[in-house]
């Protein structure tokens, strides 16, 4: 794998499940609740669990993004609490099907309004990122919430080889979560980083051994699956606000976005368990 300028050598900031007691779980997966060509949408509990299957290395065209974007936004449907997106293929997605630019399925809706879509889904979302997350591939997982890496990974918005410009948000998206100078750094170099120097730019939220990955990014979802999801949905909405229009644009709308959580379920039920058995100890049935 090609290795970045500027990295950092990954024992001194990889972490295990031992470091980290939420990261240990099984890696079963339950009912299929949607298949579609190349996309599962499958429910582990209160997990919802988003494979991607297009052979060979998930290349993304229009119509496996609107299979992608359909599984998100039926998780919560399915009985899904938080959404795990993950590949059964040898790489997360090696980026665009360039074959298909021009043609009928390689289009889409609107190139903007697809990571809009997937981050607009209230429930939290996690990325487990294996083998290459490249153009495309990286700007879809930007998408989610949280990204855990195996240690092999390699992510990069790799457009300007060809020429190109990441078209779903790439750009934005860095820069929102490392600022403008690596964001142009990321796009305008186009290689393809170690997970342990995009964790530290504040990209990558955890990097794992590989054959933690599963287990890691499983148990991430189910902790945030058991939590008060009024809460997380509030939280996604002011986060979202922030990013578009500053905190100040925020502010405003705090008070409102407030309202449903006062009233929630899971607002009275985490009370109620503070005052009898202390904080920690609320089971929020996510509403």
């Amino acid at each position: 794998m090609e290795e970045v300028r500027g990295s950092i050598p990954l024992s001194s900031t990889r972490r295990t499940c031992q470091e980290f007691p939420f990261l240990r779980g099984s890696s079963s997966v339950g009912q299929t609740w949607l298949m579609s060509d190349h996309v599962r949408l499958e429910i582990d509990g209160a997990v919802a669990v988003v494979t991607m299957a297009k052979p060979p290395h998930n290349l993304l065209n229009g119509a496996f993004i609107d299979q992608l974007i359909q599984a998100f936004e039926s998780a919560a449907d399915a009985g899904g609490r938080a959404i795990l997106l993950r590949s059964d293929m040898k790489h997360f997605s090696a980026g665009a099907d360039v074959d298909r630019f021009g043609s009928e399925e390689g289009r889409s809706q609107d190139a903007a309004a697809v990571l809009e879509r997937l981050e607009g889904v209230p429930l939290p979302t996690i990325a487990a990122v294996h083998g290459l997350a490249l153009g495309g591939g990286f700007e879809v997982a930007l998408a989610c919430d949280f990204i855990i890496c195996g240690a092999s990974a390699r992510l990069g918005l790799v457009e300007a080889t060809l020429g190109l410009m990441p078209l779903l948000g790439g750009v934005q998206r860095v820069v929102d979560r490392a600022g403008a100078s690596r964001g142009k750094e990321i796009a305008m170099f186009a290689r393809r980083h170690d997970p342990v120097l995009l964790e530290k730019w504040g990209i990558v939220n955890v990097v794992v051994e590989d054959d933690e990955l599963e287990n890691a990014a499983l148990s991430w979802a189910r902790q945030l699956a058991t939590g008060p999801n009024v809460s997380y949905a509030a939280i996604k909405r002011l986060a979202a606000i922030t990013t578009s229009n500053g905190v100040r644009a925020a502010d405003a709308v705090q008070d409102e976005a407030a309202k449903p959580v006062w009233a929630s379920e899971d607002l009275q039920t985490g009370m109620t368990a503070y005052s009898e058995t202390g904080p920690g100890t609320a089971i929020f049935q996510g509403r």
